[in-house]
């Protein structure tokens, strides 16, 4: 392959976008507005740009540069610039703006240029601080007797500020430990407090069913979850089974929980007790997509459980309110259809039914004739039967 079919070839491919910083582009925003020319054709200067994780920000690109999706921009901060990764352009950056709740009148900062090698090489080595500065802010927590625990730091990209994301059940006054970490690090402080949910997603990790965590993959918003929506889908209510690994309850619990309660409401209540002739029957679990439930006679444990559907349940509560029981809860055929012996009608079990109408063939051996038959001289063969 020459160059100029390998150029040709670069040309046509969709380009990949992936976070160059920490490896994967976590909450990408599909820019289906780019291929429409009445909109393109619009003039848009704002731009989005990402930085670890979760944060992003939108700036003003006041020198009118040629952004794209992917480029490293260096941006406004206080105080210095910062570093990130352009991953929206073009008129669907307001839709953004107003769908995080931007406020209109506030500031809007600006992208200073592309990032330069020099910009690129002193991001990294701020980058390659993180780590360690995190034990260590630890550790300086720790011998101050702080309850709290510090599970991230992020650096500025001009390693002027690094910001630390902390946990605390409660109220926490680190003022001493503000001044005892700028001493430390020679850098401005900035302290952010994260949930334990959110803490899970900047560690990241797999869950018990195998794929990597929603909160560290695509979850931007957390919703509370509670044991509320496990009772809904009968699910056992086991601390071990539904805590995540941020030790709360699982956020996927509330995925189906809508099916769930619309389901519910064509169901009748558990409540309910069913009056049969042959005694009292009492809700044991439902099956809400089968629109099946079982019974029990006994409240306290199962004792013959009987299965029906959700129509003949109601059947029976309607029965039970005119004063009317049934003999049995399950409805039982009146009468026992007879099975008919099954009967070849086409002939389709015998083996030889392609061969019938179809003629044999005389075989003669040895020059002998059948009956009737004879030979060149119009004598007899020898083993025809006399008439």
């Amino acid at each position: 392959m020459d160059n100029n079919q390998e150029n040709n070839i670069k040309d046509n491919e969709t380009p990949v976008v992936s976070n160059k910083r920490y490896g994967r582009n976590k909450l990408e925003t599909f820019d289906w507005l780019a291929d429409v020319p009445a909109v393109g054709s619009k003039q848009c200067n704002l731009v989005e740009v990402q930085f670890k994780n979760t944060r992003k920000g939108y700036y003003l690109n006041s020198l009118n540069l040629d952004l794209s999706k992917g480029d490293i921009v260096a941006v406004e901060s206080a105080p210095g610039h910062d570093i990130g990764e352009v991953t929206l352009t073009g008129p669907l950056v307001i839709c953004q703006m107003k769908k995080v709740g931007f406020k209109s009148d506030q500031e809007i900062k600006r992208v200073y240029r592309k990032a330069k090698e020099a910009d690129i090489q002193k991001w990294q080595e701020a980058k390659s601080l993180e780590h360690s500065t995190m034990l260590r802010a630890r550790k300086i927590a720790e011998d101050l007797n702080l309850n709290m625990k510090i599970g991230d730091v992020e650096y500025q990209g001009d390693g002027a500020k690094a910001i630390f994301y902390y946990i605390a059940d409660d109220r926490v006054d680190f003022r001493q430990l503000i001044k005892v970490l700028a001493e430390a690090f020679k850098v401005r402080i900035e302290m952010k407090q994260i949930g334990a949910r959110q803490e899970a997603g900047r560690i990241g990790g797999i869950g018990p069913c195998g794929r990597q965590l929603c909160c560290s993959a695509w979850m931007s918003s957390f919703i509370s979850v509670s044991t509320s929506a496990a009772r809904y889908q009968d699910i056992s209510l086991n601390p071990q089974k539904l805590a995540g690994q941020c030790a709360k309850l699982k956020c996927c619990i509330n995925y189906e929980i809508d099916a769930y309660v619309e389901g519910t409401k064509k169901m009748p209540s558990r409540e309910i007790v069913l009056q049969t002739i042959d005694g009292d029957y009492y809700h044991f679990k439902t099956d809400i997509f089968k629109r099946e439930i079982t019974y029990s006679t006994s409240k306290e444990f199962p004792a013959n459980l009987v299965t029906i559907s959700a129509s003949r349940a109601f059947e029976v509560i309607s029965m039970n309110k005119r004063g009317n029981k049934p003999e049995a809860l399950n409805v039982k055929p009146s009468a026992r259809a007879e099975v008919k012996e099954f009967t070849d009608v086409v002939g389709q079990d015998s083996l030889t039914r392609f061969d019938k109408g179809v003629k044999k063939k005389s075989h003669n051996k040895g020059g002998k004739f059948r009956k009737g038959n004879r030979n060149s001289n119009g004598e007899k063969g020898k083993n025809a039967n006399k008439e």
